[in-house]
């Protein structure tokens, strides 16, 4: 349920940002406007992460095969990673680089009405489209707060679209005001600063994306909380005398390997063995159903 609502705010942002891309640089070519043009260039960097992203949320889906024997749920990850790359590189730089060059040789925008008109509908789709994805995170994050639950979801695919379209929303403000100061003052300087503005705006949004999915990608282990209950319930099977190292490792966003080292009482058969690792199993799963892979490693104080 999760996986298939996250693919549906990944479309609606794909579909959403395509459209407002071509409408952005069609009056970025016809008003001559810095600001225009960055936000056409941030557009065409979310439609093309949206492309990665329905990518990764496609191939992550395939089971478990000889190469790939714990799946491909990482793929999320990866591409999520490599949007963080994209939005720094084809959003952040080109809209810094030419804002630079609208500092240094400005002039004032022609046909200012037409852009606010592409302006204003854009920003309906882009918040339409950040309504879908702030739904489907605030149905997990539960009474945790905004930030908290940015570092703490395990769902790449969301966190990107809720990002990009927190920076797309604040982008359109940043190139409105800097058209309207243009046109206010006859100073082309302001739409050069808007472009500016929104270039380090998609720094900051990179980087942060590029932290959070790096974490993932690398081998992020389940939340305190839930490697304390998982150890709470180990114990609470009778024939389990006390838990040793327990591991855990995130494998997609609702894929978590778990291994523990669990001590048995003494003077146990091997059917009470087999039956200790079955109820140990049950009582992983009931505190993560999303357990994909447990591996229980016995060791019996027997000996």
């Amino acid at each position: 349920m999760a996986s298939s609502e996250s693919k549906t705010a990944v479309v609606a942002a794909f579909v959403g940002n395509f459209a407002i891309a071509i409408a952005k640089l069609v009056v970025a070519g016809i008003t001559g406007s810095s600001a225009m043009l960055s936000e056409g260039i941030h557009s065409i960097a979310d439609t093309t992460n949206q492309g990665l992203l329905l990518r990764g949320l496609t191939v992550s889906k395939r089971g478990a095969t000889v190469a790939h024997p714990f799946g491909r749920g990482k793929e999320v990850f990866f591409w999520s990673f490599m949007v963080a790359v994209m939005l720094f590189v084809g959003g952040s730089v080109l809209s810094i680089t030419h804002a630079i060059e609208a500092i240094r040789d400005p002039h004032v925008p022609e046909s200012v009405g037409l852009s606010f008109i592409v302006l204003g509908v854009a920003f309906v789709i882009e918040a339409y489209v950040f309504s879908v994805a702030l739904k489907h995170f605030n149905s997990e994050r539960g009474s945790r707060s905004m930030w908290r639950s940015i570092r703490a979801t395990k769902d790449a695919s969301t966190l990107v679209v809720l990002l990009e379209d927190s920076a797309a929303l604040l982008g359109i403000v940043f190139a409105a005001s800097g058209l309207g100061m243009a046109l206010a003052t006859d100073n082309g300087i302001w739409d050069g600063i808007a472009s500016l503005m929104i270039g380090i705006l998609l720094a900051v949004v990179a980087v942060v994306l590029a932290a959070e999915t790096k974490a993932l990608l690398i081998g992020e282990a389940a939340s305190r909380a839930d490697r304390s209950a998982i150890r709470m319930n180990i114990l609470s099977v009778p024939l389990v005398e006390s838990v040793g190292r327990l591991l855990t490792m995130h494998m997609g966003p609702e894929e978590i390997l778990v291994n523990a080292d669990v001590d048995l009482i003494d003077g146990i058969t091997d059917s009470q063995v087999e039956e200790a690792i079955d109820q140990v199993e049950a009582a992983i799963r009931n505190v993560l159903p999303s357990a994909s892979n447990i591996f229980v490693e016995l060791e019996s104080r027997r000996g």
